[in-house]
């Protein structure tokens, strides 16, 4: 007969546990997903530079030494945070002929006093000293808002006039969020929305072949002459 303090043996265990493996990695993908959502939070929070592995890993309840061996580095996690914030369509919205005003709206909504912190945003703030947060910031981009808008807007130059609809995007949020400067924040939001329409609008809508942007400056020479 078996001694009742005798510790239970390692094959014991898996087949009081059932299917043991499969558990273990369900595990693993909770602890690897816990920890994802931890760094984001941090590098929100802090910016790159202003936190380090260890902390990440007392917000998770990990190890720093679990973190490498998922993620293998900070600058890997951090990559890995960038991409989870920055492939969500946060603001743009709207295709085809609604793309300039619903991206528009849903800026304006989502810039108002009482809405939800845009986490892409103070990520992107907060990061952006550092050179490689920066690059990496920079090609997570590329591979999300950017591609979004390429894929939405017709016509040559749809690089540059993406980058341009993200600027001003990047524009209003920090000045209507951050700053909070009082013509942003004390305009209604359907007027506001309308002249933001008619900014991205003129990004939206291509030139024709071989005519400059409207209003550019060699159109205006043009007339001159």
């Amino acid at each position: 007969m078996r001694d009742a303090n005798m510790p239970t043996t390692p094959a014991d265990t898996s087949a009081s546990e059932g299917n043991a493996p499969g558990k273990r990695r369900r595990d693993a993908a909770a602890t690897r997903q816990a920890i994802l959502d931890a760094a984001l939070a941090a590098f929100t929070q802090y910016g790159y530079d202003g936190v380090g592995v260890r902390d990440i890993a007392q917000r998770a309840g990990v190890t720093a030494m679990l973190i490498n061996r998922y993620f293998g580095s900070k600058e890997q996690l951090f990559a890995e945070a960038v991409d989870v914030s920055f492939a969500p369509r946060t603001v743009i919205a709207g295709t085809g002929a609604e793309l300039a005003g619903e991206t528009a709206r849903a800026l304006v909504a989502r810039t108002a006093p009482e809405a939800e912190e845009l986490e892409p945003f103070l990520l992107m703030l907060r990061s952006a000293a550092n050179p490689r947060a920066a690059q990496i910031m920079r090609e997570a981009i590329g591979r999300h808002p950017g591609r979004h808008l390429d894929d939405e807007l017709p016509g040559d130059g749809a690089g540059i006039r993406a980058e341009l609809m993200l600027s001003l995007q990047a524009g209003v949020w920090l000045m209507r969020s951050i700053l909070g400067t009082p013509a942003l924040t004390d305009e209604e939001p359907e007027e506001l929305a309308q002249r933001i329409e008619a900014l991205f609008q003129v990004l939206v809508t291509p030139s024709p072949t071989g005519s400059p942007p409207v209003g550019s400056s060699h159109e205006a020479s043009g007339r001159c002459t």
